[in-house]
């Protein structure tokens, strides 16, 4: 098994790439960005971040569907993840975009037990459908889910920024989620 990318990790990655990050949080409340933005350099490549803990936010400032919210599961699905990191790439005007969306307790939301948590990355101008998202079922408290839902966040990252790199940078390149890359 491979060992997780922290953030320092990404970040050398993105200035290496010559691409640039934005954030879209619900359950973590702008962490991800956060430990981004924690790391010296990280200012050539996050370009910022949205935290769209209310539902409606994450249709007006994001751009999900309305029936995607509606759908069971609510905002805690993973199409919701996918389209929440797609949003961001366009408000932010980013090269990728992660999101992180899901239950940290200490009550279940939309049907969904403590703990279920969906992070995504898309690259910018990717069809909803091919960014690359993981279904993380998390245990602990509270600051626990947060806390393991942004190293999740920042790992998928760095895979993701790993693979295009290889592959080469077209927008939209393809699907990650399942594609044998590993992203789950």
């Amino acid at each position: 098994m491979s060992t997780r990318r922290t953030p320092a990790d990404v970040v050398a990655q993105l200035r290496g790439a010559g691409r640039t990050v934005a954030t879209a949080e619900s359950l973590t409340g702008g962490l991800v960005c956060a430990v981004l933005t924690d790391v010296p350099g990280a200012s050539a490549v996050v370009r910022g971040g949205v935290v769209s803990y209310a539902t409606d936010l994450k249709v007006s400032l994001l751009g999900v569907d309305e029936d995607v919210l509606a759908a069971p599961g609510g905002a805690v699905q993973p199409r919701v993840a996918q389209e929440m990191a797609l949003g961001v790439t366009r408000s932010c005007s980013a090269d990728l975009g992660v999101a992180t969306t899901g239950v940290a307790g200490p009550d279940p939301q939309d049907g969904q037990p403590v703990g279920t948590v969906f992070v995504a990355v898309a690259l910018a101008g990717q069809a909803a459908g091919e960014v690359a998202v993981r279904a993380l079922q998390l245990r602990g408290d509270r600051s626990e889910i947060r806390r393991d839902s942004v190293a999740e966040a920042v790992d998928l990252l760095g895979q993701v920024i790993e693979a295009v790199g290889a592959s080469g940078w077209t927008r939209g390149a393809g699907r990650a989620e399942d594609s044998g890359r590993g992203f789950r």
